[in-house]
């Protein structure tokens, strides 16, 4: 299994605040202790949250690692600028197409 499928532990969520995305993807890395901690967050370009309407997904390889995305996320950034919208257990990252 590549380092990507075992990242299948997401959770999406949604901000209209860019800034917050931005914060949100240093937690991602910041949450994901060993492996590969860009793989968390890759697939949220500005782009990208923009075209999802302003949702963005991060995946972990896991429960735990997206547990402290969310608790470390909670403690720190303003609740009332990002909401959770989804989380799954079956959902893994893919690679990007270079």
């Amino acid at each position: 299994m590549g380092d990507h499928a075992k990242h299948r532990f997401s959770i999406t969520v949604h901000s209209d605040d860019l800034a917050v995305v931005y914060c949100l993807r240093a937690l991602a890395k910041f949450s994901q202790k060993t492996g590969n901690n860009q793989i968390p967050w890759g697939g949220t370009t500005d782009d990208a949250w923009r075209g999802a309407q302003h949702n963005v997904t991060f995946r972990f390889d896991s429960s735990e690692y997206r547990s402290n995305f969310l608790n470390e996320a909670t403690r720190l950034l303003d609740t009332s600028r990002w909401t959770t919208v989804s989380a799954s257990d079956t959902d893994p990252a893919t690679p990007r197409h270079r």
